[in-house]
């Protein structure tokens, strides 16, 4: 092959460089080589985690962005209540309207039967509701995860007796053994979150433990192991933070399913008692005038079916969000 022939072909392969006296590429090209198309934009881009994935996708995510904004509305209405509902409408305990008005400009929607602003008592019965939702799974998570972390650890005869502890809470019927823990325990606000968050444990420490199990036979696990890191450093830095993603998910549902319990308690008389206003107890006392008097099951149902459906639209899309399977 001639020079002229050697240097169309360097060209053409894009390894036409600097060279010496002899032909030969320099030691700066020989070291680095040729520069490929594009390799200066891919260095450039940030560097891509499991959670900015996440967030990218939930973003993209219609379904779960609308449940994100509602339930960020329902807790604006609750903590902004003070400020406000008094202003314009009327107290929640306030007796001064007339009885079974319709919806109208001034009450939207409608008088109960003893003149209090329905409106009012919506916007002030989201707070028991989501306080019960919140603290009630935050006492979940704490036992769920200390518990299925333990089990999912250590195995053995740890693991066996937790989850047959778990396994006896799943024998009786969830809401059957609400209703009799709350007869020990007494009607009442503090004791329903308490109830519900006691009785929540199981399913999110068997979620976890399985999440556990997965994750703690990986290569990373063994090389802390191997360096000598300590049982409560592998767990915190090593094995939680890619076993929780599961959990945040079901933590994201559980809140939902936390508030229907609530209702249905309150619609029983053994969840918040008057006269503080609830969903549930407002559906209680409306039952009975669900036909000249509509408006009084309408509007607390609508409260607890649209904040339910989104945490589960939530919770549906950050599953969709976490799963590592999942391609852009």
């Amino acid at each position: 092959m001639t020079r002229e022939d050697k240097k169309l072909h360097d060209v053409q392969s894009g390894m036409e460089g600097p060279r010496d006296a002899g032909g030969h590429p320099t030691k700066d090209e020989r070291v680095v080589g040729p520069i490929l198309p594009g390799a200066g934009e891919v260095a450039a881009r940030p560097a891509r985690t499991l959670w900015g994935d996440a967030f990218t996708r939930l973003r993209k995510n219609k379904l779960a962005i609308i449940g994100l904004v509602w339930v960020t509305i329902v807790i604006a209405l609750a903590l902004s209540a003070d400020l406000w509902v008094p202003r314009f409408f009327a107290e929640p305990t306030f007796t001064g309207f007339g009885s079974l008005e319709a919806p109208s400009a001034q009450h939207p929607f409608g008088t109960d039967r003893i003149g209090r602003d329905v409106f009012s008592r919506v916007v002030y019965g989201s707070r028991p509701s989501l306080s019960v939702g919140v603290l009630a799974v935050s006492i979940s998570l704490a036992l769920g995860l200390i518990l299925g972390a333990l089990s999912g650890y250590y195995g053995g005869v740890l693991d066996a007796f937790i989850m047959r502890t778990a396994d006896v809470f799943f024998a009786f019927p969830y809401m059957l053994f609400t209703i009799a823990l709350l007869a020990v325990l007494g009607p009442g606000l503090q004791n329903v979150f308490i109830a519900i968050g006691i009785l929540g444990w199981p399913s999110i420490a068997r979620v976890f433990r399985s999440s556990i199990l997965s994750v703690k036979e990986n290569e990373y696990v063994d090389a802390a192991r191997a360096m000598g890191a300590s049982d409560l450093r592998i767990m915190f830095r090593h094995i939680m933070p890619n076993a929780i993603a599961p959990i945040i998910v079901y933590g994201t549902m559980s809140i939902g399913g936390a508030i229907i319990t609530e209702a249905a308690l309150s619609y029983l008389g053994m969840g918040v008692q008057a006269p503080t206003p609830s969903w549930g107890s407002m559906l209680s006392e409306a039952k009975a005038l669900m036909i000249p008097a509509p408006w009084l099951t309408i509007w607390p149902g609508f409260a607890i079916l649209t904040t339910v459906l989104a945490f589960v639209l939530m919770g549906d899309g950050m599953r969709d969000a976490l799963d590592v399977k999942m391609k852009d």
